[in-house]
């Protein structure tokens, strides 16, 4: 009885209608000794019509009527209101067709409140991080300023130190927030990418030379490897992928073993031109690569958080890379190193 259409369920309804009216008919004649097979044969065929017909409307008015309802609320509750109004084929199997319906929007519905759960859960994540970010300096501040009202000011051997303390909690609160207002912006689409054909080497030989002293000062050697043996013109917006580049050299400095080497590489995949900064440092555990992007994410916070640095950094770079059409990923092995590689697109010549 499965997979049954109306036509299907009217003539399996009407036969056994047929074949009784016929039975009593038979045994009517047969009692008053007057069977005629002919009559039989026209009693059959013409109550099969009739009834084939008749039970083949009632149902499909009642199905259209009865399905047609269940339809309209299906679709009247589907999130996406894209999705068009399917009309109901007769002529199939309604049951499962409204069968699959219900499935698939409870399917939907269900993928939709587990988004909605895991945004929820990024946002008391996201604030809890914000708060704990702000916690630190705003304490800080307070308590320098404490000190000073309550005498300090006047304690030459304190007070210029505790206000440069309280200048330096100051400044770390405004790079916050500034970065909150890059990714905020660059994950909206209001900041517009200046796209102009630079030399992705020279830049990055600029940025090399200005983190010298930075990379000195852990006894760090900053390398590049151009493997193109050419200058390699991309189309990027210069001071965003300078932001990329400055990020992931003073995470890698920052990180870096004393007197490890970190390594810029260039390699030309077709339409775009794959960077690397590579280096020997620590490297990451594989458990953190697949959240280190997010935003405020810290495989050792304590030892982050005293290094300096909001947490918004990868974070910031993955959306610039994003923004440009292109993809960073992360290869990383403990004690062995870590190389970050992004691609970005070729300059017509």
């Amino acid at each position: 009885m499965k997979n049954l259409t109306p036509k299907g369920i009217a003539l399996r309804i009407s036969l056994f209608v047929a074949t009784t009216v016929t039975i009593i008919v038979f045994f009517a004649e047969f009692f008053s000794e007057s069977i005629h097979f002919l009559s039989l044969f026209l009693v059959f065929t013409s109550s099969l019509i009739i009834s084939y017909f008749g039970f083949l409307i009632a149902i499909e008015q009642f199905i259209y009527k009865k399905i047609k309802l269940i339809y309209r609320l299906i679709h009247s509750l589907k999130l996406n209101k894209d999705d068009a109004m399917s009309d109901i084929n007769l002529s199939k199997d309604i049951i499962s067709q409204v069968s699959h319906e219900v499935i698939d929007w409870d399917k939907k519905n269900k993928m939709e409140f587990e988004r909605l759960k895991d945004m929820e859960s990024f946002r008391r994540e996201f604030v809890g991080n914000v708060s704990h970010e702000l916690k630190t300096p705003i304490f800080n501040i307070q308590g320098y300023l404490l000190t000073l009202m309550e005498g300090g000011l006047y304690d030459e051997k304190i007070n210029m130190d505790y206000l440069a303390k309280a200048n330096k909690s100051v400044e770390r609160m405004i790079a916050l927030i500034e970065d909150l207002d890059i990714i905020s912006k660059l994950e909206s689409g209001t900041i517009e990418l200046d796209l102009k054909k630079i030399n992705i080497v020279d830049l990055t030989q600029e940025i090399l030379s200005s983190l010298e002293i930075k990379a000195n000062d852990k006894n760090i050697k900053l390398g590049l490897h151009n493997t193109l043996n050419k200058p390699a013109w991309v189309m990027a917006d210069a001071d965003k992928i300078t932001q990329v580049l400055v990020n992931l050299l003073v995470n890698s400095i920052k990180y870096g073993k004393e007197g490890g080497e970190t390594t810029v590489r260039f390699y030309d995949m077709d339409e775009n031109i794959l960077i690397e900064v590579a280096d020997n440092g620590q490297g990451i555990e594989e458990k953190h690569h697949k959240r280190l992007f997010e935003r405020f994410y810290r495989t050792d916070r304590g030892r982050a958080r005293d290094s300096g640095g909001t947490g918004l950094g990868l974070s910031i770079v993955k959306h610039i890379i994003e923004a440009h059409h292109q993809t960073i990923n992360l290869r990383s092995t403990v004690d062995v190193g870590s190389t970050f590689s992004f691609t970005l697109k070729k300059a017509k010549q």
